[in-house]
């Protein structure tokens, strides 16, 4: 039996983007289970005692690695029904268990939807529905939100709890498991991987990913630009639940041999202070982090870090200028997305050019474009369009055809390209607020703010910041009789952490007498941006 469902909710292959699989690093066989890479092609290798992942539960093997991601396998299989093609939630901070759980829902045939901690029980019930997810791996400390939305969600009708530190139920399954288990056959261009990301709207979109999509990740950008060797310990602050935080913090040392320090909090000064104690070497963060680093700098011991990638929002010059002065170190930005899966323009080491994206990675192509889809000349700002090994294809999402255009894939971010091919970024394209390497939507915000009773209208705009890149910013129309306070911002900003995941709410809230609007009653969101 095989659960087409994901089969059945791709977009239509006439809406798909063009994909090129031609360049010499991206030649993979058509059965394909990507585990195998990740885990048996190591353990045959005699690599098997060497460390994995580093973290304060304690550090695991590749050996461990693969003997839990086995046992797990059959959990999946024999305790709880999966078969091929049924969709997973996987949720837990950063640790080696999220790892193990990952990999186990991919090497059963299963597909893997990894979820941030920080999210609420309403979003989580949104994505439950609209994936169809039957299953879920999760931390126990994160039981209540998963517990509410699977009350709402009857899908969702299979869970099981694990608990980094110790055990729970899940370990307790294990324990009598084998520690072998035979992969899925898949196909290399079999869907093993949802991740959902925010559009303007706050709807939520899945993309789906293959089998082999997780490996070209590897063997394009980390293989290719950003080169890792077997002695590398990466580390770093995004969750695994993001697909920048899955690839540079677990994919890219599964793929080299290497290890990786997991930590379930990476603040900028807990970052540093990890490099020092583990003699990190590869660190994965957004530039927000970045620029806190920078004073604290001289106070750590970061003589082992050799890389910095920066990824999640625009790197400023200022702030690649400034570590560098501090380190000595070029910082690798990165510019991804969800829907391409990791990263498609960057630069490294001596071809880095400081304010600039990069160029594209070995495989894919990239240009500007005008609103009619035309090219345009270099030097121009407009529209960036991408292809190559990867790309979009939303889960049953009429949105399709706005990413996806003539074959190309267009990010949403306004590019000029120079002469040297050097993608320079301008601004978004949408509404979309990316604040300290989230996305946020402020649709969703709005609607969060509407939901208190004292708010009768409300918009949401971004706010330029110099620490963050922006904050989300609120302009609100007061409902009849209520007065405006310093107490009802930290009213209504409590209210929004309440509803949805907590780093959404607006860090500024400004109270208006009415929202400048259209005579036909669409909102100026440009006046609030110039006003802010």
């Amino acid at each position: 039996m095989i659960d087409t469902f994901a089969v059945d909710n791709l977009p239509p292959k006439e809406l798909w983007p063009d994909i090129d699989l031609s360049h010499a690093a991206y030649n993979y066989p058509e059965m394909l289970n990507c585990t195998t890479r990740f885990l048996d092609f190591w353990i045959d290798k005699g690599h098997g005692d060497a460390v994995a992942f580093y973290s304060p539960f304690g550090d695991w093997t590749f050996g461990d690695l693969a003997k839990k991601v086995n046992q797990i396998a059959h959990v999946l299989v024999d305790d709880m029904g999966l078969v091929p093609g049924n969709r997973v939630l996987l949720r837990s901070a950063n640790n080696p268990m999220m790892v193990a759980v990952y990999m186990a829902v991919i090497r059963a045939g299963g597909i893997a939807v990894g979820t941030m901690p920080l999210l609420r029980a309403n979003e989580l019930q949104v994505i439950v529905e609209k994936a169809e997810i039957t299953h879920a791996l999760c931390d126990v400390r994160l039981k209540d939100a998963l517990a509410d939305a699977a009350a709402k969600a009857p899908v969702l009708r299979e869970i099981r709890y694990f608990d980094a530190s110790s055990s729970n139920e899940l370990e307790t399954a294990m324990a009598s498991k084998p520690t072998t288990f035979k992969p899925y056959p898949s196909r290399a261009d079999d869907v093993c991987l949802i991740a959902f990301t925010s559009g303007t709207t706050g709807n939520p979109k899945g993309t789906m990913h293959f089998q082999r999509d997780l490996l070209i990740i590897c063997d394009g950008f980390s293989n290719l630009v950003l080169k890792p060797v077997r002695d590398d310990i990466f580390c770093g602050s995004p969750p695994l639940a993001f697909t920048f935080g899955l690839g540079g913090l677990a994919l890219f040392s599964l793929h080299v041999g290497a290890a990786t320090l997991l930590m379930e909090t990476a603040t900028p000064q807990e970052q540093l202070a990890a490099i020092g104690k583990y003699r990190a070497t590869i660190i994965f963060t957004a530039p927000t982090a970045y620029r806190v680093m920078i004073p604290l700098v001289p106070t750590h011991d970061i003589s082992s870090l050799r890389k910095g990638v920066s990824a999640g929002e625009h790197l400023p010059k200022a702030t690649y200028e400034a570590f560098l002065g501090a380190t000595g170190l070029k910082l690798i930005d990165g510019l991804g997305s969800t829907e391409m899966l990791h990263v498609f323009i960057s630069s490294a080491d001596d071809d880095v050019r400081a304010g600039a994206t990069g160029i594209v990675v070995p495989g894919y192509q990239g240009k500007i474009v005008d609103q009619d889809g035309n090219d345009m000349p270099h030097g121009t700002v407009g529209l960036l369009a991408v292809k190559g090994p990867t790309g979009c294809r939303y889960l049953a999402d009429d949105r399709q055809t706005v990413y996806v255009q003539n074959g190309w894939n267009l990010t949403g971010d306004a590019y000029k390209m120079d002469e040297d091919g050097y993608f320079w970024f301008q601004a978004r394209d949408d509404d979309m607020i990316i604040s300290a390497g989230y996305n946020i939507a402020g649709p969703e915000v709005e609607n969060a703010m509407l939901e208190h009773e004292a708010v009768s209208e409300c918009a949401i705009v971004a706010k330029p910041d110099d620490m963050r890149g922006s904050i989300v910013q609120a302009f609100v129309v007061l409902a009849p009789g209520v007065e405006a306070s310093d107490d009802l911002v930290k009213i209504l900003q409590d209210h929004v952490k309440a509803v949805i995941a907590p780093y959404k709410y607006p860090r500024e809230i400004n109270f208006l007498e009415s929202l400048p609007k259209t005579p036909t009653g669409k909102l100026q969101r440009f006046k609030l941006r110039s006003a802010g």
